[in-house]
């Protein structure tokens, strides 16, 4: 190890020496606790679905974007066995259902979730269902989620969406404050089960050893971008998915005509000091100092911050976003833009959000606090509100772009699953609203996850050998986006559940009551 990544440790054990553990304890005695007291969650059984037939359907297939009519879906154990033009004979146990003349399409996948981090996901997972998201890739995790995917105990039940991916911790400074803690966290999270690499560092070297390990070990990378690492080079060297434009104004910068003044000028700012870097439980003061900033970090930006946004946006240049959208396709570097996630970022004034049906799912307690963060964006000063308005509108643009650079892109939202302004609804409409398409709004919110995950064989389209993840729309999804949330059924590892049925199910875990469609067992 070189001295330069041997300082940070020495200076964290001397800060321990000196008894400064105990203010960190302290800070997260709370949520400590709660760790080592709080009972392990049931077992959970899926059941088997039993055999089903669903008749008079017109199947949309995104690969090439053709609609057939008149067809019969036929679904045993959860998986599709065979599409065909007629509703044929087929054997007793067969359940029969009338499609209606409904659309057919494959579930939708929430590529860019936070739903399992909360401590009772069960009501956010059927609201997701019930707008037809079929899968979800969950952005951040723990050993211990990695422990209670492998055991059964996350709430997965045919009121939930498929969990099809998900990290072990976010690699931060604080568990990767240096080149070799991070090649050892990602050795450590490949061994714990994790199927990705979320990276939120702030460092160059951390992030680099990072990517690095992560190939060796057979791992894609996903996440942010630290200031001294431009979204071109993160690409050439393999950064699996870009989130959310990558933060801050790194990729704005990128695609500035002041480039070369602007670079280097951006500044990470930690969430707690830096000394507490590495220190036992960092990870629960991270979670403690983030919540509230996590509502919405806009509203928290520095004022140095924002101003360095506002000169890259004015000198946005198309011709060098159009160069780096190539890079992008050319690399095959991903893009989760979440633009309902920016869009309640950047635009928290809009009217729409204050009477957000998402509210509903959310504690008091949490409703109390985004009204709180919500007041500290509306003192914002107008200059900083009009820099976010002008920085969401690019954003939309180079949705655009990337579009028509063939950049591969997925659909996500960003949110727990509730989350006020950000469902897969309104995220179709922000992509509509940048150009795109209604086919490659579905493609991205299926044969593009699919892809992504090397599940082609499995998921992304309806028909025979498929997993029966699909939905039956009461409108052509393919004449306007807006008939994407025109769902009627949901189809879920073969269960037929309408709509109804599984906002009652979301309706009875958001007000405690969790008997009704949620099968869990006590197990050894």
């Amino acid at each position: 190890m070189s001295d330069d990544s041997a300082k940070p440790r020495r200076t964290r054990r001397r800060f321990l020496a000196m008894g400064g553990g105990v203010i960190v304890a302290a800070a997260v005695g709370v949520p400590a606790t709660r760790a080592l007291t709080r009972r392990e969650p049931d077992r959970v059984v899926f059941p088997t679905a039993s055999p089903i037939r669903i008749d008079n359907v017109t199947v949309i297939d995104p690969v090439d974007g053709s609609r057939r009519p008149h067809r019969s879906v036929l679904v045993r154990d959860g998986r599709i066995t065979a599409v065909t033009g007629s509703a044929a004979a087929t054997a007793g146990d067969v359940r029969v259902v009338d499609g209606g003349g409904r659309f057919a399409v494959p579930g939708y996948n929430n590529m860019h979730v936070h739903t399992l981090q909360g401590g009772d996901a069960r009501g956010y997972l059927a609201t997701m269902l019930a707008e037809g998201v079929t899968g979800i890739r969950q952005m951040a995790a723990s050993e211990e989620l990695l422990r209670y995917r492998a055991q059964r105990r996350l709430p997965l039940t045919e009121y939930a969406p498929a969990l099809l991916a998900m990290p072990g911790a976010l690699l931060s400074p604080f568990n990767a404050g240096s080149a070799d803690d991070a090649r050892a966290e990602v050795e450590r999270q490949r061994k714990q089960g994790a199927d990705f690499i979320k990276i939120v560092v702030y460092d160059r070297e951390p992030f680099l050893a990072a990517l690095e390990q992560a190939r060796e070990e057979g791992l894609p990378t996903a996440g942010h971008l630290p200031p001294d690492v431009s979204v071109t080079e993160a690409s050439r060297l393999g950064y699996h998915s870009v989130e959310h434009f990558g933060t801050g104004s790194n990729i704005w910068i990128t695609c500035s005509t002041e480039r070369d003044t602007l670079w280097g000028r951006e500044r990470p700012a930690l969430p707690v000091p830096q000394w507490a870097l590495g220190l036992p439980l960092a990870d629960d003061v991270l979670a403690g100092q983030q919540n509230r900033r996590l509502i919405n970090p806009a509203a928290f930006a520095k004022e140095e911050a924002v101003a360095l946004l506002g000169q890259a946006l004015d000198t946005f240049d198309e011709a060098r976003a159009r160069e780096l959208a190539s890079t992008f396709a050319a690399n095959g570097t991903w893009q989760t833009p979440t633009l309902v996630r920016l869009r309640t970022q950047y635009l928290a004034d809009a009217p729409e959000y204050r009477q957000d049906p998402g509210s509903a799912l959310l504690s008091a307690e949490e409703r109390a606090e985004r009204q709180d963060v919500l007041r500290t964006f509306d003192g914002l000063p107008a200059t900083t509100r009009e820099t976010y308005r002008k920085a969401y509108e690019l954003c939309v643009r180079m949705v655009g772009i990337f579009h028509a650079a063939k950049v591969p892109m997925m659909t996500g939202t960003d949110g727990q699953g509730a989350t006020p302004g950000q469902t897969m609804r309104l995220e179709f409409g922000e992509w509509a609203a940048a150009g795109i398409p209604p086919l490659d709004i579905l493609r991205a919110a299926t044969t593009g996850p699919a892809a992504y995950l090397g599940r082609s064989d499995r998921m992304g389209r309806i028909a025979a050998g498929m997993d029966a993840d699909f939905l039956l729309l009461d409108a052509d999804p393919l004449a306007d986006a807006a008939n994407l949330s025109s769902i009627s059924a949901v189809i879920r590892a073969g269960h037929h559940l309408t709509r109804d049925q599984i906002r009652a199910v979301a309706a009875q875990a958001a007000s405690g009551d969790h008997a009704a469609g949620l099968r869990t067992v006590t197990c050894c």
